[in-house]
């Protein structure tokens, strides 16, 4: 199973979005994402996604929030675990990325998307405080097929 970090950087209301379009063999091509990406062998997952988000962004998270583990299982693709966090400590200025196109988007507007379908579950969970969360999401194909939550 993979391991991988996915950061939602808030500022004045606003999520940090990635619309992916550049890369042309791009598992999340089309689709609007936080920021972040695989684990190196060596690293922590909140190391992973303070580099990840300075390597994509420019920026420098100072706190970022552990919120929750999503457990990815596919039919297709292998299995992910992803640390999920948001940020709304950092510093640096928005530089371009190789990945697709950075834009602040108000987080009433990110549910009207295109995301992944089990995004907007863990999109509401990370909306307003609560317990840290294991979530797991199944996949056949792109279709989002089941999915079970643990609160902690």
């Amino acid at each position: 199973m993979l391991n991988t970090t996915l950061v939602y950087v808030e500022r004045d209301g606003q999520y940090l979005m990635l619309h992916r379009v550049k890369k042309e063999q791009d598992i999340n091509r089309g689709k609007w994402i936080g920021v972040g990406g695989k684990c190196k062998e060596d690293e922590s997952p909140v190391e992973c996604a303070v580099r990840e988000t300075f390597e994509e962004t420019g920026l420098t998270l100072s706190d970022p929030q552990y919120r929750g583990v999503v457990t990815f299982v596919s039919d297709r693709y292998e299995g992910e675990y992803m640390h999920l966090f948001t940020a709304d400590k950092f510093t640096g200025s928005l530089k371009e990325c190789s990945e697709g196109e950075l834009v602040w988007v108000d987080k009433a507007r990110v549910p009207e998307l295109p995301t992944w379908e089990g995004d907007r579950i863990f999109l509401g969970l990370i909306a307003e405080p609560g317990p840290f969360f294991s979530l797991k999401l199944v996949y056949e194909g792109d279709v989002l097929v089941s999915h079970e939550l643990n609160r902690y």
